[in-house]
């Protein structure tokens, strides 16, 4: 668990993180983790194939088009997020375990889980993203709806079903509600190429020899976990040091390592910054010509990563899942941090549109609305982190 304040001398924090999640009886707690989260990669990966949507669904132009016309059916996102998570689980996991297993195996497994997950992401991230800025550029405009969300057989159908429609826009509005249709529509348009193109790309990668290797990888290690060893060891058995090594009480060390990893992190971030209700610099940035991210969002999107590991890492100690149980603070934090994502990128990708050449002032203005709308999402997330996190830890029954 992570330290009840930010100064990791404190002595009742640490003696908060000491006492932990409750250690199970099995001492082979991360090969048992490990076991559970393959069973449910290759369960999740059966179920996207039966759905049509995997490796036999076509090619992945056939497959784009086919997302370009209409919202995937619940089963394989259901799937496809279920992929998505056990690759997570196994990849950090295999990250704060790392000197428990066996050295070659795990430098080799842990890449490739983190490619196949961060593929199959895209799409649903470029998808959320779409959703976020139209419905943003809906409340600030005060439309009724855009040209993109009436198009029909569109993903963007879905979000324009989720909105209600709004009362006229007020005279103060107009001037926004002139470009939003159009801001809407450019939106639309580069954000569904990037969607298309991240789902033929993960059919493609679902379809290729890199993904099978993996997955045979993975089938392995659902009956049989590399751990390391000391000496020579027999077929089906370990040597007594790597009994040992793999008990909870080795496993402990590694996961308060991961714990102080996040602790400095959160330690390093401007906290005083986020505790402003408005952040000019970051917001001037974003309206920079300059595309690249600005550097106040890199310390966070760590921490995020950091926090992930975290909680992974007293899964395994806790000997399962524990998302939707344990440590509320934690689970505040990381949805706080979540939404920090979020906001960046949207923020990211309404100046980008906004840079695109020869686009009418009011479009422009209405994607610069936009953009700080979001940014001033990105810092009511972070208010929120901060906020969350130096409260008293709490465990859920």
């Amino acid at each position: 668990m992570a330290q009840r304040h930010l100064d990791p001398t404190d002595p009742t924090a640490t003696a908060t993180a000491a006492a932990g999640p409750p250690v199970p009886a099995d001492p082979d707690a991360l090969a048992g983790y490990l076991r559970a989260q393959a069973t449910e990669f290759l369960r999740a990966l059966r179920q996207h194939r039966e759905s049509g949507t995997g490796t036999h669904g076509g090619n992945g132009a056939h497959g784009a088009r086919r997302s370009d016309r209409a919202a995937p059916d619940a089963a394989p996102v259901d799937a496809a997020r279920a992929l998505r998570r056990a690759a997570r689980r196994l990849s950090g996991t295999l990250h704060t375990f790392q000197p428990l297993l066996d050295a070659d195996w795990a430098e080799g497994m842990r890449p490739e889980l983190a490619w196949l997950s961060g593929t199959l992401a895209m799409e649903h991230a470029y998808a959320s993203r779409l959703e976020r800025l139209l419905q943003a550029l809906h409340r600030l405009s005060g439309s009724s709806a855009f040209p993109a969300q009436q198009t029909a057989g569109r993903a963007t159908d879905a979000v324009s079903a989720a909105v209600p429609a709004a009362h006229p826009a007020p005279p103060e509005r107009g001037s926004l509600t002139v470009g939003a249709a159009k801001a809407g529509a450019l939106l639309d348009r580069q954000l569904t190429l990037a969607r298309t193109r991240a789902h033929s790309t993960a059919l493609q990668a679902l379809g290729s020899s890199r993904f099978h290797a993996v997955a045979d990888k993975v089938a392995l290690l659902a009956s049989e976990v590399p751990l390391r060893t000391t000496g020579p060891a027999t077929s089906g058995t370990r040597t007594a040091a790597a009994n040992n090594a793999a008990s909870p009480a080795g496993l402990r060390p590694l996961a308060a390592a991961a714990e102080n990893r996040l602790t400095d992190a959160v330690a390093a971030l401007p906290l005083v910054t986020a505790g402003s209700p408005y952040n000019a610099e970051a917001l001037v940035h974003g309206l920079s010509p300059d595309p690249v991210a600005h550097p106040q969002d890199a310390p966070w999107h760590q921490v995020r990563l950091l926090l992930r590991l975290h909680r992974y890492a007293l899964e395994v100690l806790a000997g399962e899942e524990t998302e939707d149980s344990g440590d509320v603070r934690l689970l505040a934090a990381g949805e706080a941090l979540n939404r920090h994502r979020d906001a960046a990128e949207a923020a990211a990708a309404a100046a980008q549109a906004a840079r695109t050449p020869r686009i009418a002032p009011a479009t422009a203005y209405a994607l610069g609305v936009l953009h700080a709308d979001q940014r001033h999402e990105v810092e009511a997330a972070r208010y929120a982190f901060q906020h969350s996190w130096r409260k008293e830890p709490i465990r859920l029954p």
